[in-house]
C-alpha cells in the first residue's frame, strides 16, 4: 500500500484538524509544515514530531511531500495553492472555501488543470452519513418532485472571536460573515440537494457584532432550476449557537439533517431499511458542530474526504469535490452579496 507524505501550509487553528485525520489514516503521514510565522510553524512541528519550513520554496521542494494541504485564511488561499499547483504535488487540498471569490477559484481551477495536479477543497460534511443517505434517496427518487430546501446556520461567536484574530470578519481576508465562513457547509449541501441555482434574492445585516466589516446575519430565497424553493438563514449572532439544519421536502418524502443525525425520515413507499436508518441516525451527532465554539469539531470527517482523495488518486478518478464542484458555493454566497448590496434578485 501507498503512503502519500502530506504537507500542511498555514498552522492555525484548522491545521490541527487536518494533522489529525492525516494521522488516523494507515496510507497518509505528515511530513511538514510551513507557515509565515517561523516560530508557530516550528511549534506546531514540535507538537506533531515534523519538519517545519520556514521559506514556502524550502517546504514545495520536500521530495516526500506528495499532497499539500492549504489551511491559511480564506483569503489567502490563492497563493500558497497556485505555488504548490506549479511545483506539480500530486494534489492540493484546500480547506473551505476554494477561495473568496469566484473569480480567484477560476484562476486555482485553470492553473490545476494546466499543471494536472488534483485539486479539492474540504467539504466534509458531504462525507457524513446523513447527507449521502438522503443524496442517495434523491438519486433514486424516493423525495418525488422536490419542493422546498432549506439551510439554518444559527450559531453563535463572541466579540472576541472576530476582535482577536484580525482577519476574522474582513472582506479581504474571511471574503464575508456568516455565510462565507461559517455557513458554506451548509450551503454547499444545499446546492449539492437541490442542483443548479437559477436566482436568489436576499439580506444581510450586521446586527450583534461591533468592529466587522461583514454580515453576522443573512437570510435568502433561492429559486433551483428545477423548480424547488429554497431558504438560507445564517447568523453568527443566535445565542447559544444550534447545529446546523437541512431540511429537504417533496411530493413523496421528507428528511432532516441536523449536524450528523437524522432527526426526520419518512417516505411514502416505506422500505425495510427506513426504520433502522430512524433509529441508528436519530441522535448521531457527536460533537458541538462549531455551532457555539469553532473547535467543537471531529476529525473524521476530513480524514474521510482525504481518503477519498488518496484513493481518487491511486484509481486515476476524480475526488468527490473537485475544485469546480467546490467553485459552486462561493458562487451561490456571492450572488447572495450582490443580491442584498444592489437590492435586487441576482440571477445565476
Amino acid at each position: 500500500m501507498k503512503q502519500y507524505g502530506f504537507g500542511i501550509i498555514g498552522t492555525g487553528g484548522i491545521a490541527k484538524t487536518h494533522a489529525m485525520a492525516i494521522g488516523s489514516l494507515d496510507n497518509a503521514k505528515l511530513i511538514a509544515c510551513y507557515d509565515l510565522n517561523g516560530s508557530r510553524s516550528d511549534e506546531f512541528a514540535s507538537i506533531h514530531g515534523i519538519r517545519s519550513y520556514h521559506d514556502i520554496e524550502g517546504f514545495l521542494s520536500d521530495p516526500d511531500i506528495d499532497i499539500v494541504t492549504i489551511t491559511t485564511p480564506s483569503g489567502a488561499h490563492l497563493e500558497p495553492a497556485l505555488a504548490a499547483i506549479r511545483a506539480k504535488k500530486k494534489a492540493v487540498i484546500i480547506e473551505k472555501p476554494l477561495e473568496i471569490t469566484t473569480e480567484r477559484c477560476d484562476q486555482l481551477i485553470k492553473a490545476a488543470d494546466e499543471n494536472s495536479v488534483m485539486l479539492s477543497c474540504v467539504f466534509q460534511s458531504r462525507f457524513h452519513d446523513a447527507p449521502r443517505l438522503v443524496r442517495k434517496a434523491i438519486d433514486e427518487g424516493r423525495f418525488g418532485r422536490i419542493t422546498l430546501i432549506d439551510a439554518q446556520i444559527k450559531w453563535f461567536r463572541t466579540q472576541s472571536y472576530y476582535d482577536d484574530i484580525s482577519w476574522h470578519g474582513t472582506w479581504k481576508m474571511d471574503g464575508g460573515g456568516a455565510l462565507m465562513n461559517q455557513g458554506i457547509h451548509a450551503i454547499d449541501l444545499l446546492r449539492w440537494f437541490g442542483g443548479d441555482v437559477a436566482d436568489i434574492s436576499s439580506r444581510t445585516a450586521t446586527l450583534a457584532h461591533e468592529r466587522i466589516e461583514v454580515e453576522d446575519t443573512a437570510g435568502a430565497v433561492i429559486s433551483f432550476k428545477n423548480g424547488a424553493i429554497g431558504i438560507i438563514e445564517g447568523s453568527t449572532a443566535a445565542y447559544p449557537g444550534f447545529l446546523k439544519r437541512i431540511e429537504i421536502c417533496g411530493s413523496e418524502g421528507s428528511a432532516v439533517i441536523e449536524e450528523e443525525s437524522l432527526k426526520f425520515w419518512q417516505f411514502k413507499d416505506e422500505r425495510p431499511e427506513d426504520a433502522e436508518i430512524r433509529a441508528k441516525y436519530a441522535d448521531f451527532t457527536s460533537t458541538g458542530g462549531g455551532a457555539g465554539d469553532p473547535k467543537a469539531i471531529g476529525f473524521h470527517g476530513h480524514a474521510s474526504e482525504f481518503a477519498d482523495i488518496i484513493d481518487a488518486l491511486n484509481t486515476g478518478r476524480d475526488p468527490a469535490i473537485t475544485g469546480r464542484e467546490a467553485r459552486k458555493a462561493v458562487e451561490v454566497i456571492e450572488a447572495v452579496y450582490r443580491s442584498a448590496r444592489e437590492g435586487k434578485t441576482v440571477k445565476l
